[in-house]
Order: C-alpha cells, then structure tokens, then sequence
C-alpha cells in the first residue's frame, strides 16, 4: 500500500497562487509544482475537511481552484477523539490558541494514522523546532506522529 500524505492547506494554497516576489516563497512554489506533478503519484494523498473550509475561504475564484485540486481526494475524519487531542496540543502549548486549525490537521493526521502531514508551514508545524516539540508531545501521549514535511523532503528531485 503507498504512504498516505495529508495534505495541508498550504500546499493546495502554493499550487494556485501566483508566482511570489519573495525569492523564498516562489522557490518553495516550484518544489510544490514540480512534487503534484511527478511524484504525487507515489502516495495516497487524503485531506480533511478543516482544509476544505480553509481552501474555501478567501477571493471566489482562487477558493474554486484551490477545491478543485482537492476533489476526489479522501477526507480523514474529524472525531471526538481528534478534537480531544488537537485541544490538548494547545493546552500544552504546543500548537498557539490562535491557530487551532493547525492542531486539528495534526491530530486529524495523527488520529487518521497518515504516514506523512506535507505542509509549508514552517512556524507550527514543520518547521526543527516544532517539529521536535510535536513528535515528543505526541509520543508522550501514545500516539506515533506522522513525518512532518515539505514537499522538498518527500522527494522532489529524487527521480
């Protein structure tokens, strides 16, 4: 069976937007371009419904693109046992209050038993740091956490 990724809202957001000014930004744009289109293929890709309300969000147009890349895709189910552990990640400080969407697509991704959460979102999620903290917090609480990644970690450029 493929390794199932979560995908995260930002990489749905990455493949849509017009190409950044930031050099940074646009470079992390074209990884994720190059990674839909030659290795996505090698997963399960699956989603939840918090990134179909995030996709959704936002100029008409762009959110009818952004949903149009995840139709198909399966959603995880958002449990009691989700939110429960997505509540807790913040209440340990591990996820800020102000972002509880990122601790539900964490446990969502735990709970769902994803092999790997792909996202840009370097300050919460993926980045040494909160990665670190994450993987401890969710290993303390019985959990096996999924690999938090980039597209650039899972592979682009590996062919």
């Amino acid at each position: 069976m493929d390794p199932v990724v979560y995908i995260e809202t930002t990489i749905i957001s990455y493949l849509t937007s017009e190409l950044s000014a930031n050099l940074v930004v646009a470079g992390h744009q074209q990884v994720t371009h190059e990674w839909w289109l030659r290795r996505r293929s090698r997963f399960r890709l699956v989603t939840s419904a918090v990134v179909l309300r995030e996709a959704g969000a936002g100029d008409p147009a762009m959110s009818r693109q952004r949903l149009a890349l995840l139709q198909g895709l399966p959603l995880l189910e958002i449990t009691e046992a989700t939110l429960v552990l997505a509540e807790a990640l913040v209440e340990a400080g591990i996820v800020p209050a102000k972002v509880f969407n990122d601790a539900l697509h964490l446990a969502t991704a735990t709970i769902g038993r994803a092999d790997y959460l792909m996202t840009w979102n370097l300050a919460h999620l993926a980045g040494a740091q909160a990665r670190r903290r994450i993987e401890r917090e969710l290993r303390q609480r019985g959990f096996e956490p999924p690999t938090l990644c980039t597209p650039e970690e899972l592979g682009v450029g590996n062919d």
